[in-house]
């Protein structure tokens, strides 16, 4: 047996490039509420929940505010936004090799859960992943990715000695840790973790191919 048959990936700047569809998103919200924001919309805002991120470029955190930017974010982001969602180059082929040496795939994201199908079936990958968690699954939502992780590990029975999470930034290796879960960094997205930003026990891939050829190792 693979010593890793159950493979959860973050999915932004780890598997997609979504930095162009949600920054036009933010923009679109902000210019449509007529508010401005305090702080650039760029890449250093990609990857925390949806209300918490607003509430950055916001600098409030008025519950009537920060709901009508999170509408008006999803009118734009999910009616036609996410359609500007890229994959990185050789996720595709990750994933198809992934699957074909019989591991089981799912997803752990920040992401709100809608979105992120409407991604999946949009690049072709829905049949890819048995489990996509969102911390919108549930209601009330999850409160962080690490208690996404143990929520997915206990609803699938995975045992953690069978399962490794893969992400982009410090808080996934550190929602793996919270879980007794390995974990290896994504370093080819945006939020790619710097040598001193590893911690120990924790591995790094530059690319898809390296990810691959780690995982089959194992």
């Amino acid at each position: 047996m693979a010593r890793y048959p159950h493979i959860l990936f973050d999915l932004d700047g780890t598997l997609i490039d979504s930095a162009p569809a949600i920054l036009a998103s933010f923009r679109e919200a902000f210019a449509r509420c007529a508010i401005a924001p305090v702080r650039a919309i760029d890449d250093s805002v990609i990857g925390p929940p949806l209300h918490e991120t607003l509430q950055l470029l916001a600098g409030r955190s008025d519950a009537a505010l920060i709901g009508e930017l999170a509408d008006a974010f999803k009118a734009s982001y999910d009616g036609s936004g996410y359609r500007a969602t890229a994959a990185y180059a050789g996720v595709a082929a990750l994933l198809d090799e992934l699957a074909g040496a019989g591991r089981t795939l799912s997803i752990a994201t920040n992401k709100r859960l809608h979105p992120t199908r409407l991604i999946l079936d949009h690049l072709g990958w829905g049949g890819h992943f048995a489990h996509v968690y969102a911390l919108d699954l549930v209601s009330p939502r999850l409160p962080d990715k690490a208690t996404m992780i143990g929520r997915l590990l206990a609803d699938q029975g995975i045992a953690r000695a069978q399962a490794i999470y893969i992400g982009d930034r410090r808080e996934d290796g550190e929602s793996a840790d919270a879980n007794g879960l390995p974990f290896i960094a994504a370093t080819w997205g945006y939020g790619s973790l710097s040598a001193d930003e590893m911690r120990a026990g924790w591995r790094a891939a530059a690319s898809p191919a390296d990810l691959a050829a780690l995982l089959l190792a194992d």
